[in-house]
């Protein structure tokens, strides 16, 4: 199905059971249009997906009070989805997040409300199968509106499989883990700011930082990586937001991504609307703050990069909005084109 000047991606919503939850799309390279191919229902509020190497299969967690996660295989030909193997019960409300293990016998799931991370093994074709192993968090922040319990956002796995960065929005805490036989086992935690809301993390392609976004004070976060021991070390903390901009109730930090090049590194703002670039620099790891781009809607909970394109979902406006990345500034030249798709939360490339 895919041509040569053609990206296809997924997309994940928050949508009934009933409904398509799950839409597969299309990007063009050199336009910058998007189309909506096929759409699978079958799930509630699939608000987070994952693709494995092989583009063979999709996993997606429903988001509900009793969360969910679920394998779909991937069609070689049409790439429509087909439920694989059995629905696993995740022992906690709300996971908001899903990740595959690097050696791809694994996946990891963030419960958001519950307070859970969980592991679950993949047999031979993808299926899930039952729980290996979780732990829950205990304790609170220092904002009681949104920091009265524990609420993992993500689940990020480092070079191998054995260990995981989990992301505390309630916490302020990175805590890194490593998995030892059935068990979770924390190796450390990483403090932050008070308030600051802990949400993605992504890693540097050179392996020597990570980048954090931290929702509740949009800021992030620069550290410096040593996976053999197990350390962050806080570097720097940037605001995602213009410097004379004043940030009000509606502002939240939300997404993060760098550019396959390493030199740029982009974050969603809610409320202001916008993904920020910063420039990193290629000896230190810092950050400099370099543009704002409106993603031209509300509420950009997730955005992708595939194709030479950076895709905004705005979640609150029901659409996709593309943008051309400049590789010599790294700044976002909207293309004119948008994809209308009820509550877009989470964009996945088909890999």
């Amino acid at each position: 199905m895919e041509r040569s000047d053609e990206v296809l991606f997924y997309v994940g919503t928050y949508s009934p059971e009933g409904e398509q939850g799950i839409r597969l799309c299309t990007l063009n390279r050199s336009t910058g249009d998007m189309r909506v191919l096929e759409g699978t229902s079958g799930i509630e509020n699939p608000s987070y997906l994952a693709v494995n190497r092989a583009g063979s299969v999709l996993y997606a967690v429903s988001e509900k009070d009793e969360g969910e996660v679920q394998a779909f295989a991937i069609d070689p030909g049409s790439k429509v989805l087909s439920p694989l193997g059995s629905i696993r019960k995740t022992e906690g409300g709300a996971p908001c997040y899903v990740s595959i293990s690097p050696e791809e016998d694994r996946i990891f799931v963030a419960n958001y409300s519950g307070g859970n991370v969980n592991v679950f093994p993949l047999s031979e074709d993808g299926s899930i199968l039952e729980m290996s192993a979780q732990i829950r968090h205990t304790g609170s922040g220092s904002r009681q509106d949104r920091q009265e319990a524990p609420h993992p956002h993500s689940v990020i796995p480092g070079s191998t499989g054995d260990r995981l960065f989990v992301c505390d929005l309630g916490l302020d805490q990175v805590i890194i883990y490593r998995q030892k036989e059935d068990a979770l086992v924390k190796q450390a935690a990483v403090d932050l700011p008070p308030g600051s809301g802990p949400r993605h993390l992504t890693l540097h392609p050179s392996g020597k930082w990570a980048y954090l976004i931290n929702e509740l004070n949009n800021t992030v976060t620069v550290f410096a990586k040593d996976e053999q021991h197990d350390e962050l070390t806080v570097l720097q903390h940037v605001s995602t937001l213009p410097e004379a901009y004043i940030a009000g109730s509606d502002d939240s930090g939300a997404d993060i991504h760098i550019a396959p090049c390493g030199r740029y590194l982009y974050a969603s703002n809610r409320g202001h609307d916008s993904i920020a670039l910063f420039l990193i620099d290629g000896v230190t790891g810092l950050l400099e703050p370099a543009d704002w781009q409106s993603t031209g809607g509300r509420t950009p909970r997730n955005f992708a990069i595939l194709g030479g394109k950076l895709l905004a979902a705005n979640q609150n406006s029901g659409t996709i909005v593309s943008f051309h990345i400049d590789g010599d500034s790294g700044r976002l030249i909207p293309t004119g084109n948008e994809l209308e798709i009820p509550t877009p939360v989470c964009i996945k490339a088909l890999n």
